[in-house]
């Protein structure tokens, strides 16, 4: 791009010259005052952001995209000039070093993107003044620490928060739960521990309280084009795809490859309008929630290599939508559900467990769900008749006795007469014996 190629027009407020093959270092020394809008991205551009964020004057830009370059270095600290930028991508290049603290004098920022990056350190507390922020991806990049509770706090309009693969640690606070109108909340592959927050159907969206706006990834600056599309690489249905135009259809929550642990929170059972829900890879314990097939909306659900056990719930049958299902490797055991959707997915999905019913073809080990009630509740009965008739004999064994010695124990002349009553039985039963017997034997 020639150096006076933006001089050529003086009253230049929109320039797009994305997805070419542009090469080199970023030519664009001076920023025209006129200029709103620039779009540099998916091309071949080189080097330093210095010269172009840290120029004289100062700048009216409300979009800048440079994503999908290879541009260099670290980000320049000179945001404060920046005042009216609305949009800013850098996503997807080989910038390094700290997230610039500068970055929060811009107040009208709402889409903040640089995933895809070797950015690293903390976040800078400077960034919760971003208080209209929607959008703040910074996902693939090398990040630590805890994730701050001002995210939930401060930054309350967001509505997708990518914090994936990083290196934050730490457990997930609970002022995250304030973000009632998110829709995308992607923290996997970190190093995140401690329990679910419970308070995740604080989720207005994902609980179907509010509706989805039409535009919520779509930012109008009425010059250039009506509307700017963001975008992001997510996971859903056990693969990776990148949304664009349909962005504002995903509904996800990505919790995986974590350090999580306790149980699966039956709050989240009220994420009725949740289409993506992904708990694989932690040390999760307990059952699957009696109530999950209230999540009706769910297509894509991985519970995979935790240590989850228990029957699944029959509830599971009532996820019309699921085409993604995944609970291999925990401790199930019992019979699959029976829906149309359990039994169309792989046999792979339920591996490393004890269950049994289609679609698995080996059973071994695995008693039907209702011989196992059957054989409990006979055993329970028969076990409880056993018991009934020994304390019975025990009981009476013990009155008995005791109402007949009892007394004779107490009382000398109760024993006399009792002694001379048996006295006389034997004698009768001698006598009576005897003459028997002489009888007999006189024939």
């Amino acid at each position: 791009m020639p150096e006076s190629f933006v001089d050529s027009f003086p009253n230049l407020a929109y320039l797009d010259m994305s997805e070419n093959r542009i090469q080199g270092n970023i030519t664009l020394l001076v920023i025209p005052a006129t200029l709103e809008e620039v779009n540099l991205s998916f091309n071949e551009l080189l080097g330093s952001l210095q010269h172009l964020l840290c120029s004289n004057g100062v700048t009216k830009i409300k979009f800048l995209n440079l994503g999908n370059n290879n541009l260099s270095g670290v980000i320049p600290d000179c945001w404060e000039k920046w005042l009216s930028l609305g949009v800013l991508n850098l996503e997807n290049n080989n910038l390094s070093g700290e997230i610039p603290r500068t970055l929060g004098s811009i107040p009208s920022l709402e889409f903040l993107s640089m995933r895809g990056n070797k950015i690293s350190g903390r976040l800078p507390s400077s960034l919760m003044k971003l208080m209209k922020l929607k959008v703040l991806q910074l996902g693939r990049n090398e990040l630590t620490g805890r994730i701050p509770t001002w995210i939930g706090t401060k930054l309350t309009l967001l509505r997708l928060l990518n914090f994936r693969a990083n290196n934050l640690d730490g457990s997930i606070p609970h002022e995250i739960c304030y973000l009632k109108d998110v829709q995308i909340l992607d923290l996997a592959h970190n190093n995140l521990d401690g329990n679910i927050p419970s308070c995740f159907n604080n989720f207005s969206i994902h609980s179907g309280i509010e509706a989805t706006p039409s535009d919520l990834f779509a930012f109008n600056f009425g010059r250039g084009p009506a509307y700017t599309i963001i975008g992001d690489s997510l996971v859903t249905k056990g693969r990776e795809d990148t949304y664009n135009t349909i962005l504002g259809l995903v509904m996800l929550l990505d919790l995986s490859s974590n350090n999580l642990v306790g149980h699966i929170p039956s709050e989240l059972t009220s994420l009725t309008e949740l289409r993506s829900l992904n708990l694989s890879r932690n040390h999760l314990t307990g059952r699957i929630p009696e109530k999950i097939g209230g999540m009706k909306s769910l297509e894509s659900f991985d519970l995979s290599l935790n240590n989850l056990y228990g029957e699944l719930p029959i509830s599971l049958s009532m996820l019309n939508f699921l085409s993604s299902f995944n609970v291999s490797y925990n401790n199930f055991s019992g019979r699959i559900p029976t829906s149309t959707q359990l039994q169309s997915m792989k046999e792979s999905s339920f591996l490393g467990n004890k269950l049994c019913g289609a679609p698995l073809t080996q059973n071994k080990g695995c008693v039907p769900r209702t011989s196992t009630t059957d054989t409990s509740q006979e055993e329970k009965e028969d076990g409880g008749g056993d018991w009934g008739l020994i304390i019975s004999i025990v009981v009476g064994f013990v009155t008995g006795f005791w109402i007949i010695l009892g007394p004779l124990i107490v009382k000398r002349s109760w024993r006399i007469t009792y002694f001379n009553f048996l006295s006389r039985l034997s004698y009768m039963v001698y006598n009576v014996t005897r003459k028997y017997c002489c009888h007999m034997f006189s024939k």
